[in-house]
C-alpha cells in the first residue's frame, strides 16, 4: 500500500475567483497526479456528502456526469464506490472522512477497470470549501514534490540559538551577583532572599528523567484529559516566566519607579501593570491557541520566556550532573522515538504520537516552538503546517551552556566555555536540520545536540587542564574577590 499526500486546488465562481488548497490522501499505485497545476484538469464539484455511494440507486441518473463527486465514507470499500461513480460518468471521486485521514488500502487487482482518481479528504474541509468558495466550485488534484529545505528552519535555528545563548548569559549574570554577595557580607543576606535558583543533584536528575518518562506514557494513554492540565500549567508557568524576563529588563530602567505601600510592603506600580500584561498574554493565548494565523507568535514568545527562565533558574552544580542529565535524556529521546514503534500496536512512536495528538486529537501540547512552513507542499497542508522544535531541545543543552557560563564567571576564563558550548549547540542544530532534510522524517534533536555540546565542553576543559575542576564544580565560595 502506498499512501501519498496531495493537494486539492479549489476555485470559486467569483471574479476574480477565490482559490484555496486542501489536503488529500491518495494511492500512487492507482493514479498518478500531476506535479504542478499547469497540466491539471478542473472538474465541477458535486457535493453528495448526504450519501455514502454504496449503491447506484443512491444518486439520480446523470447527476455525476463529467464531474468531481464527493461522498461520505461508508461500509463499502473505496474502490467499490469508485466503480459506481465511474459507471455513472464521474471523472473524480473524493471520499470525505470525519475521522483522521488514513491510507487508502483496498486491493487494486480486483478493480483493474477503475481509472478515475480517488482521494480521501477531511469532511471539515468540504464544509470550509462551501463556506469560503460558495456552492459552485471547480477542483483539481495535484501532488507537488517535497521541498528539499524549508526556510522556516532558519527562523527555528535563530530562535533556539538566541534563547540558549541569552539564557546562559543571564545565568552568568546571576552567578556574578551571587559571587559579589558572598564576598560582601553586608549584601549576602539580601541576595540570598532574592535568589530563586534550584540546584540539581545527580539524584534529582535521575528522578527528573523518571518523571519525564512516566508523564510521557501517561499522556499517550490519557491524552484527552491531561492535555488540558499541560495547557493550564503552561499558561501559569509562561506568564510567570515572561514576568521574570521583562522585570529584569525593566529593573535596568531608572524611570517610572513610583511605588505604593500595602500591608507594610512596597511595590513598584510598573511591576503591577507588567504582571497584568503577562497574565493577559497567557490568557489570550489560551483562548485563541488554535488560531493558526497568529497564535503561534504568542506561543513562541511565551515559550522563549519559559525556556529562558528555566535555564536561568535551574542550576547544574557540576559537569557530572550535566553529563548524567543530558545522557539520560538522550536515551529517553531515542527510546521514545525509535524503539517504541516496535512496542505500540499501531507501530507509531510514543513521542511522535504525543506531539501530534494521539488518535487525531485536535488539541496540541504547548511544548514546542512553532514557525509556519514557508515552502508550499502537500505535507504543509496534511501533516505539519509548522516547523517544530521542542522546549526540551532548547532547555536541556541550555542548562549545560548555563553551567559553562557560570564556570567562566567562577574561574574568570574569558567566556571560553560559554562561547564554545554555544557554538557547539549551533553546530548540533545545523546537523539536525541536515539529517532531517536527508531522511525526510522527524529527528530527536538531542541525538545530535548532546554529543556536540558534551564533547566540545570536555575538549575545552581537557585542553585547559581544568577537567577535574570542571567535572566537580568550582569552589568559588572560598577566596573569591570582586
Amino acid at each position: 500500500v502506498a499512501a501519498d499526500e496531495g493537494i486539492l486546488h479549489a476555485s470559486g465562481s467569483g471574479v476574480p475567483p477565490v482559490t484555496k488548497d486542501y489536503c488529500i490522501i491518495y494511492n500512487s499505485n492507482w493514479v498518478s497526479l500531476p506535479k504542478t497545476l499547469d497540466n491539471a484538469t478542473y472538474r465541477t464539484l458535486e457535493n453528495l456528502t448526504s450519501t455514502v455511494l454504496c449503491s447506484p440507486d443512491e444518486v439520480p441518473s446523470g447527476l455525476m456526469k463529467d464531474k468531481a463527486v464527493v461522498v461520505m465514507r461508508g461500509n463499502c470499500t473505496f474502490l467499490e464506490k469508485a466503480r459506481i461513480a465511474q459507471n455513472l460518468g464521474a471523472k473524480m471521486l473524493l471520499i470525505a472522512s470525519k475521522s483522521r485521514l488514513s491510507a487508502i488500502s483496498d486491493n487494486k487487482t480486483d478493480f483493474e477497470d477503475v481509472t478515475l482518481p480517488i482521494a480521501l479528504i477531511r469532511y471539515n474541509d468540504i464544509v470550509d470549501m462551501q463556506r469560503v468558495l460558495g456552492n459552485e466550485v471547480n477542483v483539481t488534484l495535484y501532488s507537488p514534490p517535497l521541498p528539499e529545505f524549508d526556510y522556516s528552519m532558519v527562523v527555528i535555528f535563530l530562535i533556539a540559538v538566541f534563547t540558549v545563548a541569552l539564557g546562559g548569559y543571564w545565568s552568568g549574570v546571576a552567578e556574578l551577583e551571587n559571587l559579589k554577595a558572598v564576598a560582601s557580607p553586608g549584601e549576602r543576606e539580601t541576595r540570598w532572599k532574592k535568589e530563586e535558583n534550584v540546584t540539581f543533584t545527580p539524584v534529582t536528575v535521575i528522578l527528573f528523567v523518571v518523571i519525564c518518562c512516566v508523564m510521557l506514557v501517561l499522556l499517550y494513554f490519557f491524552y484527552k484529559w491531561l492535555v488540558y492540565v499541560i495547557i493550564s500549567v503552561f499558561c501559569l508557568a509562561s506568564a510567570m516566566s515572561l514576568y521574570n524576563c521583562l522585570a529584569a529588563l525593566i529593573g535596568q530602567i531608572p524611570f517610572g519607579q513610583c511605588r505604593i505601600t500595602c500591608s507594610n510592603k512596597t511595590i513598584e506600580v510598573r511591576l503591577i501593570f507588567l504582571a497584568l500584561f503577562c497574565i493577559a498574554a497567557a490568557v489570550v493565548w489560551a483562548v485563541f491557541r488554535n488560531e493558526d494565523r497568529w497564535a503561534w507568535i504568542l506561543q513562541d514568545i511565551l515559550g522563549v520566556a519559559f525556556c529562558l527562565n528555566f535555564i536561568k533558574t535551574l542550576k547544574m552544580p557540576n559537569f557530572k550532573s550535566c553529563v548524567i542529565l543530558l545522557g539520560l535524556l538522550l536515551l529517553y529521546d531515542v527510546f521514545f522515538v525509535f524503539i517504541t514503534p516496535f512496542i505500540t500496536k499501531n507501530g507509531a512512536s510514543i513521542m511522535v504520537e504525543v506531539a501530534a495528538g494521539p488518535f487525531g486529537n485536535s488539541e496540541k501540547l504547548p511544548v514546542v516552538i512553532r514557525v509556519p512552513r514557508l515552502e508550499h507542499s502537500a505535507s504543509t497542508l496534511c501533516d505539519l503546517p509548522f516547523s517544530l522544535l521542542g522546549f526540551g531541545d532548547i532547555i536541556v543543552p541550555g542548562l549545560l551552556v548555563a553551567y559553562c557560563r557560570r564556570f567562566d564567571v567562577q574561574t574568570r576564563s574569558s567566556s571560553i566555555y560559554y562561547i564554545s558550548c554555544t557554538t557547539a549547540y549551533a553546530v548540533g542544530m545545523v546537523l539536525t536540520f541536515v539529517v532531517l532534510a536527508l531522511m525526510k522524517m522527524g529527528q530527536p534533536a538531542l541525538l545530535y545536540l548532546v554529543p556536540c555540546t558534551l564533547i566540545t565542553s570536555s575538549l575545552v576543559a581537557w585542553r585547559r587542564k581544568e577537567m577535574k575542576k570542571f567535572w566537580k564544580g568550582s569552589s568559588y565560595q572560598v577566596g573569591w574577590r570582586p
